[in-house]
């Protein structure tokens, strides 16, 4: 049967479908009302298969992307019965417990795409909201110890029916939000995008036919682990293990078991949950999981449902990576980073000639807000920050990159920051601090200086990989730690990775600092004519180029 399809039409549609994903991208970008939307892209978009199965992703985050079949299959199991679903209809959801994944600031709306009274796809996004209610500003607290601090809860519903706006669920949203105007414009966008999406599948369906669109994705799958297969055939089997101690002093373990034709993540031996927001979803470890998995396997090729049918996780009910309800898990993205970079080291330490080593690995997630000096509104920044990739076998480290988790995102222009919010941008540059060296030397981090333009501003971050530094390979230095510097108008300095609700006055100033990530390879075999130019470049000081890499005595 399957020589009854011509695989080039198959391999257009495949495309299409991609096609199609990257305009639902373009259209909740461009209508947004947030610049965490807009400007850093903290989104994602994606169509599944009729069964949930990712067969095509946008651009932005790739942790979101692999958010979106597991909500898709949450709604599937919650609306089950004949008529609960019908074209038209789109579902919205924040819960982690219920197919959320994250935390409840990352909406998640779904549209089912009909042919006839068939389900033949879904289209889907998911978005970083400012505010969605709870006990802070900006709805995440590393105080909080239950969901219901964190903000309200959407455990997929309904919020259009049959393509009419249910008035009562959009009037919950926007009376449960400190900035009803931003989360109302963020919610059309993403209606608008899911709308486009379900669009261009119709047309996709109506130009070669169902059976054969259908057929297309399942292909689509079969490819994706193939290439998996092929991928895992190349990597050393073995059973290879790590603990590693967090900044809170807890130990992370990880084994992970390659074979042939599978890929096995053990989780289970694994601190209790978190008695504040440090947790993150079952669903969440498996894309921490799925990330690193991409990483050692194929990350120049496709990734679609079936690219992760080799992939098995084990966890473990009631620990850090999978929690009991009703757990917080407000800083859920440390946590995941801190499992994506777990397993990523677990590797590395088998295969140094293969992956790179730490990098500043954290999101950085720096949250300030107040009201507006010139507009008197409120206003609240939600910034992932840039930071330093480790040194490879065959490169410096990226300088001033976000997290492996964080994709095709971008920093936040000084001039957007600046217009739109109430501080202005002092500073913003890669810094000098010590860390990194290397024969391959880790990429710089960054230092920038926001200074509060009013009383009474707020600030939250929660930052990992400050008392435990990005981790060298094969004799190269670690690299230097995140955290932030609060400079007093008043006079003193303030140094935090981890504070909720820090009042900030007029002429404050938030001084982030990100790590540079680690070394890979001795310093003293660095070439010389590299040394120099670092030193040119200002990315090492004269005192660095002496003690890490011995310059006078390789000249002398």
């Amino acid at each position: 049967m399957t020589n009854n399809y011509d695989p080039i039409t198959l391999e257009i549609i495949q495309n299409s479908l991609q096609a199609a994903a990257d305009e639902m991208f373009a259209a909740m970008r461009r209508t947004a009302m947030s610049a965490i939307i807009y400007e850093v892209l903290d989104m994602g978009t994606g169509i599944t298969d009729r069964h949930g199965e990712l067969a095509g992703s946008g651009a932005g985050i790739p942790a979101f992307v692999g958010v979106l079949d597991k909500t898709v299959k949450q709604i599937m199991r919650k609306f089950d019965q004949p008529g609960e679903i019908e074209a038209g209809d789109v579902f919205i959801t924040n819960d982690p417990y219920n197919g959320g994944v994250t935390h409840l600031n990352d909406m998640v709306l779904t549209m089912p795409v009909f042919v006839g009274d068939e389900i033949v796809a879904w289209t889907a996004n998911i978005a970083h909201w400012n505010d969605v209610g709870g006990m802070v500003p900006g709805s995440m607290s590393t105080e909080a110890t239950e969901i219901f601090q964190e903000g309200m809860i959407y455990p997929g519903v309904k919020l259009i029916s049959r393509g009419k706006p249910i008035r009562s669920v959009f009037d919950i949203l926007t009376s449960n939000c400190r900035m009803p105007d931003y989360l109302t414009g963020d919610l059309w966008a993403g209606v608008a995008s899911v709308r486009v999406g379900e669009r261009r599948v119709l047309e996709i369906v109506n130009k070669y036919g169902k059976d054969v669109f259908l057929h297309a994705l399942e292909a689509y799958m079969d490819y994706g682990e193939q290439v998996s297969l092929s991928a895992l055939k190349q990597l050393p089997n073995g059973v290879y293990s790590l603990a590693e101690e967090q900044d809170s002093g807890q130990v992370y373990k990880v084994t992970v078991e390659v074979k042939d034709d599978e890929f096995i993540v053990d989780l289970r031996d694994n601190p209790k949950q978190d008695p504040g927001p440090f947790n993150m979803s079952a669903d969440d470890a498996i894309i921490a999981a799925q990330i690193a998995f991409k990483n050692v396997t194929s990350p120049e090729r496709i990734a679609n449902g079936g690219t992760f049918r080799p992939l098995k996780v084990l966890l473990r009910q009631g620990t850090v990576f999978n929690p009991n309800y009703p757990a917080a898990m407000g800083i859920y993205y440390e946590i995941s980073i801190r499992l994506h970079d777990l397993i990523v080291r677990c590797l590395a330490q088998a295969m140094p000639d293969l992956l790179p080593a730490g990098g500043f690995a954290s999101i950085c997630g720096t949250l300030f807000g107040g009201i507006h000096p010139d507009t008197g509104r409120p206003y609240a920044v939600i910034e992932p920050e840039l930071g330093g990739w480790g040194g490879s076998p065959h490169t410096d480290g990226e300088p001033g990159q976000f997290s492996a988790f964080h994709g095709e995102t971008y920093n936040c222009p000084a001039e957007v920051a600046e217009a739109r919010y109430g501080v202005t941008v002092d500073y913003l540059s890669f810094h000098d601090e010590d860390g990194g060296a290397g024969l391959h030397r880790g990429g710089k981090g960054v230092r920038i200086d926001y200074r509060i333009r009013s009383d009474n501003a707020w600030l939250t971050v929660a930052y990992t990989r400050d008392n435990v530094p990005p981790w060298p390979l094969e004799g190269g230095q670690s690299g230097s730690p995140n955290h932030i510097v609060i400079r007093r108008a008043k006079g003193g300095q303030e140094r935090y990775s981890v504070i909720s609700g820090l009042t900030l006055n007029t002429d404050d100033v938030i001084q982030v600092m990100t790590g540079t990530g680690a070394g890979w390879g001795d310093p003293r075999q660095r070439d010389l004519a590299l040394i120099e130019d670092d030193l040119k470049n200002g990315y090492i000081t004269p005192e660095q180029a002496e003690q890490y890499y011995g310059l006078s005595q390789r000249n002398g």
